[in-house]
């Protein structure tokens, strides 16, 4: 059986929700992060060298990076679903939104809340002013900025479709809930990007969604 190591407040829950959706028998082995670290235990290390989540092990196989572990699952599990076919406009779209969501989307939102807990950790009190100021031009000359543009390229990718690759919802989808849930939470994604918000509200009112939620417990991204 697919085992999910599955730290708490992660990309991992996507992983839960994509088995869900594909009907998949799986277990849930749960990490907890540190409390005043917010970094996964050692332990996740016993299973894969960089200690991340997700990682999934399957027939003796341990497969991390959501990517990989979402073309894993439904080329081996999911019998033609989830994935439009081979040689379409859709499929390249597919591919397309699959890496995007780690490969561009992710890091300047990784980036603010690097920075931002710069902002807030402990220092010497003169050097916080120093620290503070740096961190603020860097948001506000570069992470921002970068962050507007992403939303608003998939504000625009999303008008006239449903979904990211057309009118089906695919596992691309599903790669792509969590840095919307990312910029919902930290990015400043709101109501003046409707169709971006239409789509988190409709993955996750999917049925398969709150299921893996009920698997993988409290879910709320870092701040």
């Amino acid at each position: 059986m697919i085992a999910v190591h599955h730290l708490n407040n992660s990309r991992s829950q996507r992983v839960l929700w994509l088995l869900e959706e594909l009907g998949v028998p799986y277990e849930v082995k749960r990490y907890e992060r540190d409390p005043a670290t917010m970094r996964a235990p050692a332990s996740l290390r016993a299973v894969h060298p960089l200690g991340k989540s997700p990682v999934i092990t399957d027939e003796g196989r341990v497969m991390a990076e959501s990517g990989a572990i979402i073309d894993y699952l439904v080329e081996r599990h999911g019998q033609g679903r989830l994935v439009p076919s081979a040689g379409t406009e859709a499929r390249l779209r597919y591919t397309y939104w699959l890496h995007y969501a780690e490969g561009s989307a992710m890091p300047p939102l990784l980036i603010k809340l690097v920075l931002s807990r710069i902002k807030s950790a402990p220092m010497p009190f003169f050097a916080r002013p120093i620290a503070r100021a740096i961190v603020d031009h860097a948001l506000d000359g570069f992470v921002e900025p970068q962050i507007k543009l992403h939303l608003d390229y998939i504000e625009s990718e999303l008008t006239g479709r449903p979904w990211f690759t057309g009118a089906e919802f695919t596992a691309a989808d599903i790669q792509m809930s969590f840095p919307l849930e990312a910029a919902a939470a930290r990015g400043g994604l709101d109501e003046r990007r409707p169709k971006a918000m239409d789509f988190l509200r409709r993955a996750q009112a999917r049925p398969a969604y709150q299921r893996a939620l009920e698997r993988g417990g409290p879910y709320e991204l870092l701040r």
